[in-house]
């Protein structure tokens, strides 16, 4: 029962995944920041976003052990 438990951290991947899935969302140029169009920072936000989840997702499965 357990391992089926720590399967379902493995969902939580799905957010990043759909924030960067359509394109609509951040193909435009303003506003900016830092002098980075809204593109650029906007995907750059996911990576961190991204490597949040994944290690939310690791201490969550490793605590189940």
């Amino acid at each position: 029962m357990a391992e089926k438990v720590k399967h379902v951290y493995y969902w939580l991947f799905i957010i990043p995944f759909v924030g960067t899935l359509i394109p609509a969302f951040y193909s435009k140029i303003t506003p900016t920041l830092f002098g980075l169009p809204y593109f650029y920072w906007y995907l750059i936000l996911w990576i961190i976003i991204t490597g949040l989840v994944g290690g939310i997702v690791y201490f969550l499965s490793e605590s189940r052990r």
